[in-house]
């Protein structure tokens, strides 16, 4: 799977590097684990340590792509493609245009929280509307030249839209692997228009994934879950481009949502590259936020000093994290304490409120967004986060992801049960219905006025 050999091979010819004992291959199986101690694998750049990129001339290269209507350089990921894997032929991209997303101040939540530098990297402007975007193209892309027909994912619902979407694009056929319920049909409506095979399994999320392992060691199916380090390699652009956006001056915080931890891995890895070849002069303290009902993570790093993995039984309301057995938690491990990162879980009653505050500033996320601001209050409050720093909150999908929870939200129906869920009633917004005479508009106007 790594590049043919030449007399000089790119800077980035890659090899894969289990994360556990460091065994380095120049292939890898279709569990994209270590032959020896079954861990997962990693893409590394051997060459890096040899001769690093210019980054000087990777800036001005980087920036003089925007003017370029090249398919590769009309993409967010493949604009960086010398921190990627070596392609024998740009042509061979699978791509809809993904990265590009833009970075937005957040000065009501700033004001609301005391931190005087807050803003959202928002990957729901992806083109299926998620974060997983920016790795699919990648993965597509090699799953192609690998020569595999069939490309095959277990999925909440983002992952599934999106690999549809780039099996489609790219001439391949897709299998979707979901939970039956607890999925947003919105997510799971976009894997049907682009023409995935959808099965919905009497399983949760993990029980989707193990099945899927099981199923590409017996048919020739391509695997394009986030273990899948391809996956990973991609999404790492978003730590890029957003270093460029900053003008390569990174923030001190950068608070990502927690699932099954690729996406965390992922910029933590970028991070880590971009200080070892010089595009950054330090790192940032990268932070994870997961729900309570899904915290495997924080447990991990609680009950066992993040030596043994603690699965739980999700249960959220985010359903993007509703994840209890993360395949990412090593790697996510790892980049939290290189980085000197956080991590920390929040309630649904602060993921709601969390969201409708960003709302307030005119920018739509999933509820697995808003746990980033739930979780900086937290941090702030810890100290870990002071007034004077700057922060980015990763935004990851789209608010049409789960308009559900919206209207359930802005109803109150979202959280029937709780008793503290009347802190909410101050950011609801339900539709008022109106007799339709001019003076019941302007009279709700005025009340609109006052309040």
């Amino acid at each position: 799977m790594s590049p043919s050999s030449t007399s000089s091979p790119p800077p980035n010819s890659f090899e894969f590097r289990c994360i556990a004992c460091g065994r380095v291959s120049e292939s890898a199986g279709q569990d994209f684990r270590c032959a020896d101690c079954h861990d997962l694998l990693e893409i590394s750049y051997a060459r890096w340590k040899e001769s690093k990129p210019n980054v000087l001339s990777l800036k001005i290269e980087w920036r003089n792509r925007r003017a370029s209507h090249a398919a590769a350089d009309l993409s967010g990921v493949w604009r960086f493609r010398e921190l990627l894997p070596a392609l024998d032929d740009d042509g061979s991209i699978i791509t809809l245009r993904e990265g590009n997303t833009p970075l937005y101040a957040l000065p009501q939540s700033a004001r609301l929280t005391g931190v005087r530098r807050l803003f959202a990297k928002h990957q729901g402007m992806n083109p299926t509307g998620s974060f997983k975007d920016v790795g699919m193209t990648v993965a597509a892309t090699f799953a192609r030249r690998a020569g595999f027909r069939w490309v095959a994912c277990a999925s909440t619902g983002n992952t599934s839209a999106s690999m549809a979407a780039y099996a489609a694009h790219g001439g391949l056929r897709s299998l979707v692997l979901v939970p039956d319920g607890k999925i947003s049909w919105s997510k799971l409506s976009q894997a049907l228009d682009y023409g995935a095979v959808t099965c919905q399994l009497r399983t949760d999320f993990d029980g989707c994934l193990k099945l899927l392992q099981e199923l590409v060691r017996r048919a020739p199916v391509y695997q394009l879950n986030s273990i899948n380090p391809f996956r990973l390699e991609g999404q790492k652009t978003l730590a890029i481009e957003l270093m460029e956006q900053l003008d390569w001056q990174p923030p001190d915080h950068i608070i990502v949502p927690g699932g099954n931890l690729g996406n965390s891995s992922a910029i933590g890895k970028a991070l880590l590259e971009m200080l070892t070849i010089g595009l950054i002069s330090r790192l940032p303290k990268l932070s994870v936020i997961q729900a309570e009902g899904a915290n495997a993570l924080v447990r991990t790093l609680r009950e066992t000093d993040g030596k043994e993995l603690v699965s739980v039984s999700p249960e959220t309301r985010a359903t993007a994290i509703r994840i209890g057995n993360p395949a990412s938690w090593k790697k996510a491990i790892h980049v939290l304490r290189a980085t000197g990162g956080a991590c920390e879980q929040v309630s649904e009653i602060e993921i709601a409120q969390a969201k409708a505050e960003i709302g307030a500033e005119g920018i739509g996320c999933e509820p697995a967004s808003a746990v980033t601001l739930a979780g900086l209050k937290k941090l702030i409050a810890q100290g870990f986060v002071k007034p004077d720093e700057s922060v980015v909150l990763v935004l990851t999908g789209n608010l049409l992801k789960d308009p559900d929870y919206t209207i359930d939200f802005h109803r109150g129906d979202l959280l029937p049960n709780s008793s503290e869920a009347n802190v909410l009633d101050h950011l609801r917004r339900p539709p008022i219905v109106l007799d339709a005479t001019l003076d019941a508009v302007i009279c709700t106007l005025e009340q609109a006025e006052k309040s």
